[in-house]
């Protein structure tokens, strides 16, 4: 079978909708509180508790909003999501301040002038949405349904996604494949035949030994993962912890390697000759499941600790150390795969070393390792069948990145709109998410954007994108709308809802009712039969003999458990193509690649430059929280990180505005120095997110330095087409 069938025909579910659904009751949060419905004139007296869940990021916590007198107060985590179990991060505690963010966009808005110059004219929805369906009316005449492209973030784009799958069109994509988990996804299905998934599915709470390479845990605040995290520190688990730059979990590690930027597969590699040289690996898991061990072992033969140290710059004791304290607590040992994996371009090669190696430690599908997560598996809606598009999507022409199955690269439908190739791509519709800041090289994106006939963006807050539009449209905020029900995969089967705590303020609209307006004025009423959202809501839950009105009581239901680790009776199973773990991959030698992964040295820094390394903060999501009042109040701009060594060579101080100009010559806002001893001397490292240049987010406009304005180059994953963004190199500007 092939080895990435399992995305075309598999989802993971739970057992039969016929089982017994277990719905936990929240009366101890919810006591006394009158729904949002029960309305004495236009406000509800007292105090509403209402659950719901988080829009912040993908791991979409339950929460419960709390609201005093019509007024949203505060949101707090709801005790009985298996995701949150009752508490949030600081970005989910600050959700609130979008609701009251003065930036918000109020109305919809009509291009005045030339693209690029953010000069409007408000709109009512009916002429807003008229001009979007007669230029998609002429787009699809004179080009074909699939000449529309949809870039969306979230469980948010689901309903609008639906409106362009009926229009025809199958250019649907998101940044979050090819610019952040897209090759640890290939990586791991290529090794084990499935995917990592979102939320992770790693057992950190269990694990005896946490290896982290690059994942900043406790600044990139992924909420049930960072509690784990403190949980094992707490049982005394081992952490290891590889990264240029000594991070908050660097700070809780037994073992703190400060290896060199672009040589991580040298050190996997090298650890899996220890764990293979001194037995250390799990004999048995390996004779059991695996295929082509033989050969993966004569291949990493040679890539000694002694051989790693030359290009890692990690001592070969204790690379040896280290191998043998994983090995030590094997199989609760957690090589974690990381997210936001697109690096230096041999990504998806890095991620299967990753992989191996905790495939040698017997960790997938183990408890302390990777468990095996489920579904609640609700029905969908009985929608009409959609129409079949004529056309392959446009992102992989001659499929080029043959690994790039299952989901679009939005890189390869921005070549696609700027060179017409293998079709015109004339029309983009972009829903929360800031393409200007999710991709690299923005003057590809803004030479894309002038061959489009259409542009549309629908944000909160007036995003950089958003200034390119021809038209945009002012979403609620999450705490103002319902939205699909999330029904992700996880250690137990669950499902959440997401209902409205207040009304949006002005003139704005939910993603629901903008898609069903949209499919209205392009004739597709007949895929939307539900009146309202909340109808489509209760559809779905009664064909699993639910209703909505319970279920906005607590806002989540559970499923009875099921076991998840291989020792508790899961049956294990590996959709490769020898359907065992591969630790030799005919499939790719079949494509012309390495069977088993091989180390490429990285590209050095000219003279006087360094390597540019970027992150995340634990009060900010990407781009899109900085106006946020209560989150711009804890961290209004972003610094960057340079070497005490190198700031005394250069004479630059702690707290100093300087700009930073990368190879290509393009330079940065100015930007804060951090003096510090917490980083090599061969990089610098930022935050992302910040030195936004939209000037209608008077808090964000300038503040700080863009690391997406300083990536102008990226090497292209040859396997799937992930975009390595950390293969750009600054220098200092001292004059500001």
């Amino acid at each position: 079978m092939d080895s990435l069938s399992r995305r075309r025909f598999l989802k993971i579910t739970g057992a039969s909708i016929a089982a017994a659904t277990a719905v936990t009751s929240l009366n101890s949060v919810v006591k006394g509180a009158k729904t949002i419905e029960e309305k004495n004139g236009s406000v509800v007296k007292g105090i509403q508790k209402i659950p719901t869940y988080c829009d912040l990021c993908f791991w979409k916590c339950g929460a419960i909003a709390y609201v005093d007198n019509g007024k949203l107060w505060k949101i707090e985590g709801n005790p009985i999501d298996p995701l949150s179990n009752g508490r949030l991060c600081p970005r989910g505690t600050g959700g609130v301040g979008a609701s009251f963010d003065n930036e918000r966009l109020k109305t919809p808005l009509i291009r005045k002038s030339v693209r690029g110059e953010d000069q409007w004219v408000k709109a009512t929805w009916d002429e807003a949405l008229d001009l979007i369906a007669n230029k998609m009316k002429k787009i699809k005449t004179n080009y074909g349904p699939e000449s529309l492209a949809f870039f969306s973030h979230g469980i948010g784009g689901n309903f609008l996604k639906h409106t362009f799958k009926a229009y025809g069109t199958n250019n649907i994509t998101a940044p979050s494949f090819a610019q952040c988990r897209g090759p640890r996804e290939i990586g791991f299905e290529l090794t084990f035949g499935d995917v990592v998934g979102s939320p992770e599915r790693t057992d950190i709470k269990n694990t005896k030994c946490l290896v982290l390479l690059g994942s900043h845990l406790g600044e990139n605040m992924h909420n049930t993962q960072v509690q784990e995290f403190a949980d094992a520190v707490g049982a005394g688990a081992t952490v290891i912890v590889v990264d240029p730059r000594f991070s908050v979990a660097a700070s809780k590690a037994k073992h703190y390697l400060p290896i060199k930027p672009g040589t991580d597969i040298a050190l996997l590699l090298s650890w899996m000759n220890v764990l293979v040289t001194e037995g250390l690996y799990d004999k048995d898991y390996v004779e059991k499941y695996g295929f082509g061990f033989e050969q993966f072992a004569a291949e990493i033969q040679e890539y000694t600790p002694e051989w790693a140290y030359t290009r890692t710059g990690i001592e070969p004791a204790v690379i040896r150390e280290t191998a043998r304290e994983m090995g030590k607590n094997k199989p609760a040992t957690l090589v974690h795969p990381g997210r936001h994996a697109t690096w230096y371009g041999d990504d998806a090669q890095r991620a299967r070393s990753v992989a191996l190696l905790n495939a040698l430690l017997g960790s997938w599908g183990r408890k302390g390792g990777f468990y095996t997560p489920y579904k609640f598996g609700l029905p969908g809606y009985p929608y009409p069948e959609y129409p079949k598009p004529e056309r392959e999507p446009a992102d992989n022409p001659g499929k080029k990145y043959p690994f790039a199955e299952g989901e679009l690269l939005s890189t390869g439908l921005r070549e696609a709109t700027i060179t017409g190739n293998p079709y015109p791509i004339k029309g983009w519709f972009v829903y929360a998410t800031n393409l200007m800041q999710a991709l690299p090289n923005q003057q590809e994106t803004i030479k894309a954007i002038q061959n489009l006939d259409l542009l549309v963006v629908v944000d909160v807050v007036p995003s950089e994108i958003a200034g390119w539009a021809d038209v945009i449209l002012p979403e609620a905020t999450y705490l103002e709308r319902y939205d699909d029900i999330s029904d992700s995969p996880f250690k137990e089967g669950f499902i959440a809802l997401r209902q409205p705590a207040i009304d949006p303020p002005h003139d704005q609209k939910p993603n629901w009712w903008i898609a069903k307006k949209l499919a209205d004025k392009l004739g597709l009423s007949n895929y939307f039969p539900w009146k309202n959202v909340e109808e489509y809501l209760d559809t779905r839950l009664k064909s699993a003999g639910l209703s909505l009105n319970e279920f906005k009581k607590t806002g989540i239901i559970k499923r009875p458990p099921k076991p998840i680790y291989f020792e508790d009776g899961v049956q294990p199973f590996f959709w490769t193509q020898s359907g065992k773990i591969e630790f030799y991959s005919l499939k790719l030698k079949e494509h012309g690649f390495d069977p088993v992964p091989k180390f490429t040295a990285p590209e050095e820094p000219p003279a006087g430059f360094f390597r540019l390394l970027y992150g995340r903060s634990p009060v900010h999501t990407f781009s899109k929280t900085q106006t946020n009042p209560i989150l711009n109040d804890m961290m209004s701009e972003n610094e960057v990180w340079v070497n005490a060594d190198i700031a005394g060579r250069y004479g630059v101080k702690n707290g100093q505005y300087i700009k930073l100009k990368n190879s290509d010559g393009v330079i940065s806002n100015k930007v804060k120095v951090k003096v510090t001893e917490r980083i090599r001397t061969d990089c610098v490292y930022m935050v992302h997110g910040f030195g936004q240049t939209s000037i209608r987010n008077r808090k964000t406009y300038l503040k700080g330095a863009s690391d997406a304005q300083l990536v102008t180059k990226y090497k292209m994953d040859p396997l799937m087409g992930g975009t390595g963004m950390n293969v750009n190199f600054v220098t200092f500007e001292m004059e500001v």
